[in-house]
Parts: structure tokens; sequence; C-alpha cells
């Protein structure tokens, strides 16, 4: 057994004896605010007996603490009490009292599964529970809050005794903010503080890149850092605690960042199970950062190019895929892009579903759910049920512009080792905005079926032309598009797109090399009217 892990383990069985846990206060000290908003209409489903997370839902009602339906995803929302906000929301007594009776549900149940217990788990929790605490708790009676508070000590003990949490991704942040959320409620337990801001800088260095990108390339966990690193700064100041040199650091580089991966319409790109998320939440987060300034055109670190021209957006995939150990929501999506007109987007990946089952995680994880170039129907990268196997080692991208026109030309080699193949994609966008064209071409010693796939919003309106060497591509707000290829084949099929609340019908334009032809295709889109 790894030795750091079996002193761990100690530490946290220690942790859970009561004759340790110390004095429990009656109530918090200092109040922690939860400062994100919540959903009232998730809020109206808890109270019918449903949590709904990321498009997906299971029950939640008292009493129901040992069940293990739903993908991990949910059980892990459920357990955190991150959904108490959408009760907040909901802001009725009968919201208040369903809010009441859950967590002492919670406290109450014999037996919880071993999800419950994870740092980031207990982290989430403990920040909602003290968030919400003048919401749920503060009008509770003395029992009620008693074994509140009581069960807040233990799992901050415990929590403590759990880091370093290196086996986490981003959710180390959620575990360090918890435990500072507690030594913020409760001053006399000053340990807790000590402890948290003795790993808070590693666990920057070990996520922050030195252009802003969050390590996990995720546009999702990217926001989700940026949200907990400005609550333990906020924490950090109502303790009167000197925060490390890093936090400031950290957040004036992931602020800007965030907003090289806004289209048009203000929501996320769909990279490494991301969702569009909420503008006005985007909005919030960036303006409680305190960094603003323009996207930038390039994160070198990251992996990511942004082409932006007249009011065109294309957001690139240009890096190798998260090194393994954080590669938990990484996809096979090397070399994808997606792009967007005004508010409109217009080229997609299907995006992420990761509340879903194990079959509609794999399938949007797969090279064919982005807007890229597949060889026979083969992942660019290896897909497993945490991470990846094989990947593309060597990304290359180079980029140019001049006079507003931007080229972007970038390679895997993804599809080496199974086909001894290279993927080179060139991009062009135009001063105007209103001329793209592309370039895709697969290098290998014998010529390999592919297929190229342009994956389009739900709200595209697409047609074949009768030529069939064209696509008629109708946006809500952006007027026409056409899309044309030379060395393929054109064709429309279905698709899926789970950047949304719930999941929504789709197509896709296909383009189809021919296996005798040369390895090449060219394409264009182009503004018509």
């Amino acid at each position: 057994m790894d030795p750091r892990r079996w002193l761990r383990d100690a530490r946290r069985a220690m942790a859970r004896m009561p004759a340790l846990r110390g004095r429990v206060p009656d109530a918090p000290a200092l109040p922690v605010r939860d400062p994100w908003p919540g959903d009232p209409a998730r809020g109206a489903r808890l109270l019918k007996g449903e949590i709904e997370v990321f498009g997906a839902a299971r029950p939640l009602r008292p009493g129901s603490w040992g069940d293990t339906s739903g993908s991990p995803a949910l059980r892990t929302a459920a357990h955190s009490f991150i959904w108490l906000r959408d009760l907040r929301a909901l802001g009725t007594d009968a919201a208040r009292l369903r809010a009441r009776a859950l967590v002492g549900d919670w406290i109450a149940a014999s037996q919880l599964e071993s999800l419950a217990q994870r740092p980031d788990v207990i982290g989430a929790r403990i920040a909602a529970w003290l968030g919400h605490y003048d919401f749920f708790a503060a009008s509770a009676d003395d029992d009620f809050r008693q074994r509140l508070m009581g069960r807040l000590v233990a799992d901050a003990r415990s929590l403590a005794a759990a880091l370093p949490a290196e086996e986490l991704d981003a959710r180390a942040l959620t575990a360090l903010k918890g435990l500072i959320a507690a030594a913020v409620a409760m001053p006399e337990h000053a340990a807790f503080l000590t402890r948290a801001l003795r790993f808070l800088p590693q666990e920057l260095g070990r996520q922050v890149l030195p252009d802003g990108s969050h390590a996990e390339r995720s546009p999702a966990a990217h926001l989700a850092a940026l949200q907990d690193l400005t609550e333990i700064r906020v924490l950090l100041q109502a303790a009167q605690a000197q925060p490390p040199p890093a936090l400031a650091a950290s957040l004036e580089r992931l602020g800007p960042a965030l907003r090289s991966f806004r289209h048009g319409d203000g929501g996320l790109a769909l990279f490494n199970g991301s969702k569009e998320e909420s503008a006005s939440l985007i909005d919030l987060v960036l303006s409680q950062a305190g960094r603003g300034g323009r996207a930038p055109a390039m994160l070198t670190d990251g992996g990511f190019n942004r082409l932006q021209a007249g009011r065109t957006v294309i957001i690139a995939d240009c890096g190798p895929p998260a090194p393994p150990g954080i590669d938990g929501r990484a996809h096979a999506g090397t070399l994808s892009f997606e792009m967007s007109v005004g508010r409109d987007r217009l080229i997609v990946n299907c995006g992420g579903a990761p509340a879903a089952g194990p079959e509609w995680r794999d399938a949007s994880r797969a090279t064919a759910a982005h807007s890229t170039l597949v060889i026979a129907d083969t992942n660019s990268s290896e897909l497993r049920e945490v991470g990846l196997g094989r990947r593309p080692e060597k990304v290359e991208a180079q980029r140019q512009e001049a006079n507003g026109a931007h080229w972007l030309e970038v390679s895997h080699d993804g599809w080496k080792k199974p086909f001894g193949a290279i993927h080179r994609r060139r991009l062009y966008m135009a001063e105007s905005g209103e001329d793209v064209r592309g370039e895709d071409a697969v290098e290998a010693a014998t010529p390999q079926p592919y297929t190229v796939r342009f994956h389009l919003h739900p709200a595209v309106n697409a047609s074949l032309q009768q030529d069939g060497e064209a696509v008629l591509l109708r946006l809500p707000n952006a007027g026409g598009w056409r899309l044309r290829a030379d060395g393929a084949r054109i064709s429309l099929e279905e698709s899926i797109y789970l950047g949304g609340p719930e999941p929504r019908r789709s197509e896709q334009v296909v383009l189809t090399g021919y296996v005798d032809g040369p390895q090449q295709v060219k394409w264009a889109l182009t503004k018509v009217g």
C-alpha cells in the first residue's frame, strides 16, 4: 500500500473519533454566503422529489440516500447539496422546509455510499450548508442546529485529514474551499485554515497554466475552478487571512482565458465535457474575478486558438489532451472547432453528457461527436471509463495574421499507431469574417477511409442543394451560409446537441472522402445574400 494513502486513511479514521472532534459551536460565528444564483424551476422539481443536473434526473426525497441509481455525476450532485441554491431561488416556506428535511434526513442516515465522503463532495457540502444556513437552518430548533453543526465539525475534520487530494482534478479546489468555509464559520478550529492554506498554492500551480488555461482543457472545469477561487478569496477576506500570492495571480490569468471560450451568445464552447452554461452566470463569475480585457487569441499552454473577424468567431482545439490523472473529462476531439456568427452558433461539437449513462457519455466523447476528421470510425484518442488511453502525442499549430485575416495550420498524430496516419487541418478566415475556408488531409502510406463532420446547432436550418455539391445553412439572425466541398461526397445526417439544458435533435454535414482519390478535402463556408 502507498504509505501516503495509508497515513491519510489513518488520519481520516482518527478524525471521525468523537473525542477528537473538539467543541461544537451553536451556530456559525461568521456568515458564509453562496454567491451564485439558483434555478427556481429545478427548485420546483426538488419539491416534487426529483433532482435534475446536466439534463438528467433521479429521485431525491427523505429516505433515498442509500439509493445508488443514476450516474456518479448525479449522485455526486445529490450528496454535495449544491441544489440548495435552487430551493433558495424558489424562496417559499415549502422550499425552506424541504431543504431542512433533506439535510436532517442526510445527517440521520445510517448508511451512505463512499462517494459521499470523497473530499470534493465533503467540501461542496460544507460550503453549501454554510452558504445557505440562514435559509434553512437559522430558524430551525436547537436540536436540528446542534446536529448540523456537529456534522459540519466532523466533516471538516475528515476533510482536513484527507488533504492533499492529488487524485482529484479541479475538484481539489472545491475540497479546499469547503475547509476554508468551515474555518471562517468556526474560527475556534484554526487548524482548518492552516491546513487549507498549506495546500492551496501547490494546487494552483498544478491546475492553472501560465497562459491562464486550466490544466483539464475543459471550459466547464475552467469556469468551476474560477468560481471556487473567487469564493476562496472572499472567504479569506472574511477571515482576515492573508491569501497566498498565487491566488491573485491565478485569478488574474484565469479570467481573461475564460473569455477565449465564449461564443457570441455569451456561452461556452463545447470542448471536453462542457455545456454552454448561462451567459449571465459567466458574466457574474468574471465580474467577481475582477479582471476585464479582451479574450486572448491564443492559449499556447492550453492549446486553443480563437479566430475572430467581423461577427464571426472560430474556437479551435489545437493541443494534446489533458495529461493522465487530470483527463477525466477529456474527449477525443483533437483539432475540432466551433463557429458562431453574432449570437448564432453555426458549427458546434455535440457537447458533454456527464450525468448520462456510460453509452451516452462514450458517444459524446467520441471523435465522431466533434467537428473534425475521423479515420475509419476510430477515435483519435482511446476512450476509457475514466480518462484516455492512446492519444495524440504530437500536436502542432502555426498561426498567422495579416490585414485582419487569419490562417491556422494544425496537425496531430493520434492515428499514428493504428494507421500510421497524420491529420492535417488548415483554416482561413477572411477579414470580413464572411469567408471561411478549410482543408483536411490524411498523410498515410496506405489510403484510409475518412469523413469530415460539421455538427450544426439545432437552430440551423440545413438543406442539400440539388446538385449535391453544397449545403445551404440558414441561421436565425445571421442569414444564410453555404458550405461547399471539393474532393469528397457531401451529405446531411442526423446529429444530437447536448450543449443546452436538455438534448436536442440536430443535423450534421458529412464529407466522405473517396477511397481511390487523394486523401484530402477542401471546403468553404461563405455568407450568402
